[in-house]
Parts: structure tokens; sequence; C-alpha cells
């Protein structure tokens, strides 16, 4: 019963398994998370004076430039070469400048990180024409 809409990726030429797939949902947030944390380190220990407070914002921008320079050049962030993960363009190349800016930009707000399609990709990564995929 129900609609069949194939696996994660079908839709974009992806493989169901393996290397090229659609990375998970788990391991993505753990890359961010590895992300974030090594942002708040970074604001903490060079940028926030010891300001708790101001701690997160400057780590907010940190994410942002890191980013848009880690995605744009080598294709993923420290937390997703950890958990071997990896940012391509939906035609399966490197994902071009603009669309890293506007991706990182997108992630940066939060709320589009939240809505997924049947893909299992976020917001941020259709407007940017990206897909997290397993190394």
């Amino acid at each position: 019963m129900g609609a069949d809409f194939g696996y994660r990726g079908e839709r974009l030429g992806l493989p169901e398994h393996g290397p090229g797939s659609v990375a998970p949902v788990g391991r993505r947030f753990g890359a961010l998370a590895i992300d974030w944390a090594l942002c708040m380190l970074i604001a903490y220990g060079l940028f926030s004076g010891g300001d708790a407070q101001s701690t997160g914002n400057w780590a907010l921008g940190i994410l942002l430039v890191m980013n848009i320079l880690t995605v744009g050049t080598v294709g993923c962030t420290p937390g997703k070469l950890l958990l071997r993960l990896r940012v391509v363009s939906e035609q399966g190349g490197r994902l071009g400048p603009g669309w890293t800016v506007v991706r990182s930009a997108l992630l940066c707000l939060g709320v589009p990180a939240l809505i997924w399609d049947r893909d299992s990709r976020g917001l941020h990564d259709r407007l940017g024409r990206a897909v997290q995929i397993r190394v």
C-alpha cells in the first residue's frame, strides 16, 4: 500500500548503498556537531576574549567562513572529513563557489537544514543544488 518513491538518491542517479550514496542523516548531524564544537573552540580561544555570551555569535560566523572555504575547495568540512562525507553538486562534480555561499548561508540560518525532501536533503542542500554523499 502507498506510493513507492524508491530509495534515497534514486532521483539523483546515486547508488542505493556504499560510496557515492546519499549520506545518512545521523552522520550528517554528527559532522555538523563536530564542526560546531570546533568553531566554538576557535571562537572562545581566539575571538570572544573569554566572554561566553559572545562565543556563539563568533562561532556562527566562523562556521559560515569555514563552510564556504572548505566545501568550496575540498568538498568537505573537518567534521565531514572525519565521518567520511562529501558535498557535491547534483551533477556529481565539485560545488561551485556561488552555490557554496548560498548553501553555507542557508545552513547558518538553521531552519532550512531542518526541512527535508524525500531524498533526505535539507532545504539548504536543495537550494544550493548540492547533495551530501558517503566517501
